[in-house]
């Protein structure tokens, strides 16, 4: 994975983050195949995603990735998630 190295991109990824405190189950929308049960929201306009769990429960988020869309790249932000979850490092 690459680090995001504009502190701009960080910082507005962070509050899309902290936003996510507030429903994060009626934000974004749901994945399938290997990142079933996670779901997807973006970020600093088009260009990024932020893949995160929810639980009904307690308010808790667990962002597990943030990067940019890319179709069809093995850096896309999806691509690269699901080699993670497959490793089980997720």
């Amino acid at each position: 994975m690459t680090e995001i190295a504009d502190r701009r991109v960080q910082e507005k990824i962070l509050t899309r983050m902290t936003d996510l405190a507030n429903d994060p189950e009626l934000q974004g929308k749901p994945l399938g195949g290997d990142l079933a049960g996670y779901r997807s929201i973006r970020a600093v306009g088009q260009r990024y995603r932020i893949i995160y769990r929810g639980q009904r429960s307690t308010v808790t988020v667990a962002v597990v990735a943030a990067g940019i869309r890319k179709a069809g790249s093995r850096v896309d932000i999806y691509t690269v998630a699901g080699k993670l979850i497959r490793l089980g490092l997720l």
